[in-house]
């Protein structure tokens, strides 16, 4: 072939090549996010569709975000940030708690009577995160970490109104940190992820259970409970961290303008707009129980000292483990504290 030819030639597939370099630059890329809770949630609705929406919308079409709630894409809630870690999903959002003691750092907002609203709780533990806690979370690309509002006792037909009311009673708890609370306050804490609630209310297996009045909407836990007591003062008996991370490889794998947009809808921002619309969603799910005409009781005042001295030994005893393992466990209490207090300003 001649060297004129073979130029010409070469000049002619420039375009095309260009062409498929463009094609191959803007091929669509599609994130599974899989997490626990129906679709009528505050958490699917309010939060992880709207983060989903403005992903796609900003990254004109090429990153599609499909979401499965509910489990679709199968195991059970403990094992949501297994499947981000080993590639079965690309995002999850479940809690840290639902595998006890694996991120004990973390859980220092899920102690008696440190957290406060959702908003100000999810902006702490995210900036806790940031300054102490990344270590622990490095199987992962974290994109968010947060809590929900403080938990309240919703009861059947066993209403709680002091301490005396609680010996013998089975209430669900989240968390290991609750548990021990729940146990050193006199009642039986029974553990089990939030999908598994109503039947256990139905069945009788628990009196009751800790949650937050916004999950008790879409698992229709105020049908199923007559009473509610919720724990007065500025800090609430027990809140649950929430994880929302990506698989390493499929963030690694975005290209770098994704990963940008990725960055932009996470972190600090996304931690105050989800404890926001969670302290939103507390109102709504307080008046469907309202509805119900259920009866309401408040902790506080003396009661309430009775409350906080009780418990006091569940943060000395994650004091004490944080300071076993190489920590200084006062000094994070402190912090997780102070930046509460922080954000609640």
């Amino acid at each position: 072939m001649q060297p004129s030819l073979t130029r010409l030639l070469a000049a002619a597939a420039l375009p095309a090549l260009a062409l498929a370099a463009t094609a191959v630059s803007a091929q669509e890329i599609t994130l599974r996010v899989h997490h626990f809770l129906p679709t009528s949630s505050t958490t699917h609705a309010d939060f992880i569709q709207p983060w989903a929406d403005r992903l796609e919308a900003e990254s004109e079409g090429r990153l599609r975000v499909e979401i499965y709630p509910s489990m679709q894409l199968g195991g059970k809630p403990p094992q949501l940030f297994d499947q981000a870690r080993d590639g079965v999903a690309d995002v999850v959002w479940t809690l840290t708690g639902y595998t006890a003691g694996r991120f004990p750092m973390i859980e220092v907002f899920e102690l008696p009577f440190v957290p406060a609203t959702a908003e100000a709780t999810s902006q702490a533990a995210q900036a806790f995160y940031e300054q102490y806690a990344r270590e622990e979370l490095a199987d992962v690309h974290v994109l968010m970490v947060h809590t929900h509002a403080a938990g309240s006792f919703h009861m059947r037909r066993r209403p709680i109104r002091s301490l005396a009311d609680l010996p013998g009673a089975k209430i669900r708890a989240p968390t290991r940190v609750i548990n021990k609370a729940l146990g050193l306050l006199g009642a039986t804490p029974v553990g089990m992820p939030v999908p598994q609630v109503p039947e256990a209310l139905s069945k009788g297996v628990v009196d009751g259970a800790m949650l937050p009045y916004e999950v008790t909407l879409p698992l229709r836990v105020h049908e199923l409970t007559d009473s509610h007591t919720e724990i007065r003062g500025d800090r609430g008996l027990y809140t649950a961290v929430f994880l929302f991370a990506m698989n390493k490889k499929s963030y690694a794998d975005l290209p770098a303008d994704l990963r940008a947009l990725v960055d932009r809808h996470s972190g600090l921002p996304l931690a105050q707009e989800i404890g926001a619309v969670w302290d939103r969603a507390e109102i709504t799910g307080r008046q469907a129980a309202e509805a119900q005409n259920a009866a309401f009781y408040s902790i506080e005042g003396d009661e309430l000292a009775r409350w906080q001295a009780a418990t006091q030994p569940v943060l000395d005893d994650w004091v004490a483990e944080m300071n076993a393992a190489g920590h200084d466990g006062p000094a994070l209490l402190a912090a997780a504290r102070d930046l509460v207090q922080h954000y609640s300003r």
